[in-house]
């Protein structure tokens, strides 16, 4: 997601805002009964063209809503040194169920997993 569409959606943008905005989510998730919205998007290399194309990079723009179902604040993640991080607030995420389904996202960009 380019900066002028991010934003579109700031804190406080309702649910329907952040949808005209960047369409349907590539998923959903609830942590302690917020929900967030989650864009996943991927950037493909083929070396050769027989060559099954490589993952060269990978980003989760996470869209946090509270509990009156507006937008509470918004993380571009990607990988930086191996480590989640999120390319908005400069930070890594802290443990819990979020780190650990944005880890098992973007993991696969490092380990090897699906194509």
């Amino acid at each position: 997601m380019d900066e002028q569409t991010l934003q579109l959606v700031p804190p406080g943008s309702s649910r329907e805002q952040v949808e005209l905005a960047l369409g349907s989510p590539s998923t959903k998730a609830t942590f302690d009964a917020e929900e967030t919205y989650y864009y996943i998007s991927q950037t493909r290399s083929r070396p050769v063209a027989f060559l099954t194309p490589r993952v060269t990079d990978q980003r989760v723009l996470a869209v946090y809503f509270n509990n009156e179902n507006r937008v509470s604040r918004i993380a571009n993640y990607g990988l930086q040194d191996g480590r989640v991080f999120d390319f908005i607030s400069r930070t890594t995420p802290t443990g819990g169920k979020d780190a650990t389904f944005l880890s098992q996202i973007l993991g696969d960009t490092v380990s090897g997993g699906p194509r």
